[in-house]
């Protein structure tokens, strides 16, 4: 004859007391809270930000929307005309021929040549003791330091045609006759501002790309300088892979930076619109805003350029995913 017994409480039910119940839901209370608090520490910020930023993008887009000009200012009147911006100013030939290469093109050059220029300071300053490495760190960096627009004066009285250095230089080698202006021609115009954007940026990637070369393992180096690797050899097999991160994150900063460039530019002689063939595309937003008083035209080439700068930084956000992942 068999037994039946009856089965055994486990041990959650057994211990299923309502103090363990509600200390169970506290627990949850304060792991919600500790998983919330991030976010409200950030709120602050978060609504300083959308104050500051995001209101005035929604004005300007609603701007770009309308004929807008100094008779609305004054009136106060509305006149809505769709995407009617955005199609001029997406057919007009200076767009494509002449604002687009400009800005496109210099931002490729001005980013490659930052990019290399900091990186052989970099290498330098790693050869350096850690004395005279602080203090060349710390002279390079006032160059990053100085404002955008001291920078751009200093270069445009470099080149100055009267009183600029290197007309007076080029005229006592006799390489030149006379004074040259250098600013009417376009590629002459933008070598000077690239001078002045890689003097103003390369020092920022040769701090960043420096700690990145502290970081590589000497050890690994002095090996495959003993197996026969020459330097640069060593550099592509080992620091480069290494220095992968900290170049995909300088890149992409660099081409941001680089793409809005206005300063650098507009404060050049011929820079402010008067000689239409150095626009780029956010000078040519102030251009037409302020020079020709069509601020719906300006507000679209600025959300154009807007849209831009957030593809880019979507980019750089996902390179850093991808880097928090490896």
């Amino acid at each position: 004859m068999s037994t039946v017994h009856a089965p055994l409480p486990t041990p959650t039910e057994a211990g299923s007391t309502p103090a363990s119940v509600a200390g169970g839901r506290r627990s949850n209370r304060f792991t919600r809270l500790a998983k919330s608090r991030p976010w409200l520490l950030l709120a602050p910020g978060l609504l300083i930000l959308a104050v500051l930023m995001l209101w005035p993008l929604v004005q300007v887009f609603l701007y770009s929307l309308q004929d807008y000009g100094l008779r609305e200012i004054n009136t106060g009147e509305s006149n809505w005309i769709g995407f009617g911006n955005y199609i001029e100013a997406l057919t007009d030939s200076t767009l494509w021929t002449i604002v687009l290469p400009n800005t496109v093109g210099f931002a490729a050059v001005a980013v490659l040549t930052t990019v290399a220029v900091g990186t052989l300071v970099a290498l330098l300053l790693q050869r350096l003791g850690t004395t005279w490495r602080v203090i060349v760190s710390s002279c390079i960096m006032i160059a990053w330091a100085m404002p955008a627009v001291t920078g751009t004066y200093v270069w445009t009285f470099i080149f100055d045609a009267d009183r600029g250095i290197f007309n007076r230089t080029l005229i006592d080698l006799g390489l030149i006759d006379g004074p040259v202006n250098w600013f009417t021609n376009q590629w002459s115009f933008y070598a000077i501002v690239l001078l002045n954007v890689v003097h103003h940026g390369f020092p920022f990637v040769a701090i960043t790309v420096l700690a990145g070369l502290l970081g590589v393992s000497k050890e690994m180096l002095e090996a495959a300088a003993m197996d026969g690797a020459g330097a640069w050899r060593r550099f592509w097999k080992i620091v480069f892979p290494t220095l992968r991160p900290v170049f995909s994150v300088v890149i992409i900063l660099s081409t941001i930076w680089d793409f809005k460039v206005f300063a650098q530019v507009y404060l050049m002689p011929g820079g402010s619109g008067s000689n239409r063939s150095v626009l780029n595309l956010g000078v040519w937003s102030y251009v037409e805003s302020f020079g020709q008083n069509r601020y719906g035209f300006g507000a679209a080439l600025a959300v154009l350029l807007t849209l831009v700068l957030i593809g880019i930084t979507i980019v750089y956000i996902r390179s850093l995913m991808k880097e928090d992942e490896l």
